[in-house]
């Protein structure tokens, strides 16, 4: 999922750098949503790791 949110990113820039602001804006969003998720994921399977230990 964090390759995936790195690859919309980089599309936004390249888009961005080109000029085209509707695409660099929609990949942005994807990317910002897809780390998002990645970040509540990853606590989330901390938590339960931490909570499998004890």
């Amino acid at each position: 999922m964090l390759y995936w949110a790195l690859v919309f990113f980089v599309i936004a820039l390249i888009a961005g750098a080109l000029g085209f602001g509707g695409i660099a804006s929609a990949s942005s969003g994807v990317a910002q949503i897809l780390f998002f998720l990645f970040l509540v994921l990853f606590a989330i399977s901390l938590i339960m790791g931490l909570v499998r230990r004890r």
